[in-house]
């Protein structure tokens, strides 16, 4: 890739795709299963080799509540406890990230998220030639996407390919534009994350509001004012007056925080070399030989290669 591009990748969403996406037979000699470190490690090489990215950083969640746990006790919690056999996977994902010289970020009270939405503004901020690409599963990222920051998604299954997101493609997925996400979520809600949004409003409806009237707030002013729309029906006008108090709050919750206490240097994040070997060895002891091939070269090989050629 020609364009300096950094690959900010959205640790937790990645490990639960894989951890659900790819074989439960993958385990160590031992019976411990690693098939959500063996995803994680063949996504992460696969992209890096196909974007070629000039930085690199991973996010993760922090393991205690969030700041949006406090302010909405009912945040996520209707997901279960993470399970035991993908925590045990955690420590080891970590240790790919680490041997490949990749920072890592984790705060107490923030989600990966936030510090993604963090970094991406930081960045936009410092280097305006760079092009943010988000590795990442969850539809959250898409209200970053703008002209300097693309989402991308991984494919799931043998049949579905990787696909990169930027303003269009997100406006065609979501019906929206990637700032109003948010708006379109305090709307409809988004179950996976137990944010109520409009009881009975659903996406297709949520996005006609939203085109018609911009935001949530736009929605609520022309509902006020009594104005005239098709979308407006009985139906939905009481819907809406019902759980006025439920969209603005889901819409916060749906939000990404840009402004995390994070201590970011862009050059930190630069790609760098690497002991290839450390991570050969790990990939070897966890009988990944299969990604070794995915491997970047590290500074001995590109040196030789320079003198080649």
């Amino acid at each position: 890739m020609s364009q300096k591009t950094f690959l900010l990748i959205d640790g937790h969403a990645l490990i639960y795709r894989c951890f659900f996406g790819f074989p439960k037979e993958l385990t160590t000699p031992t019976g411990q299963l690693i098939n959500a470190v063996y995803g994680f490690s063949r996504i992460l090489l696969t992209v890096i080799q196909n974007l070629e990215p000039t930085h690199i950083a991973v996010a993760f969640d922090h393991p205690k509540p969030t700041m949006r746990h406090k302010e909405f006790e009912a945040y996520k919690a209707n997901r279960p406890t993470m399970p035991e056999e993908l925590q045990s996977q955690i420590g080891i994902i970590k240790s790919v990230v680490e041997a490949l010289n990749i920072p890592q970020f984790e705060i107490e009270g923030y989600e990966a998220d936030d510090l993604i939405g963090t970094i991406n503004r930081t960045i936009e901020s410092l280097d305006k030639e760079l092009l943010t690409v988000i590795l990442t599963g969850d539809k959250d990222m898409f209200q970053l996407v703008d002209n300097d920051t693309h989402v991308y998604m991984p494919g799931r299954g043998k049949f579905q390919t990787d696909k990169e997101y930027d303003i269009q493609a997100v406006k065609e997925k979501m019906g929206v534009a990637p700032d109003q996400v948010p708006d379109l979520k305090g709307l409809m809600g988004d179950s996976s994350d137990n944010i109520p949004g409009v009881k009975g409003i659903g996406p297709k409806t949520a996005a006609a509001l939203i085109q018609s009237f911009k935001t949530v707030a736009g929605v609520y002013q022309a509902l006020e004012a009594d104005q005239e729309s098709p979308i407006f029906t009985p139906s939905v006008k009481k819907k809406l007056i019902t759980d006025k108090e439920s969209a603005l709050v889901s819409k916060e919750l749906a939000t990404i925080i840009t402004d995390a206490p994070i201590k970011f240097v862009l050059e930190d994040c630069r790609v760098s070399s690497y002991n290839k070997q450390t991570i050969a060895d790990l990939f070897t002891e966890l009988n990944f030989k299969s990604l070794i091939s995915l491997l970047p070269q590290d500074a001995f090989e590109t040196s030789v290669q320079e003198a080649l050629f």
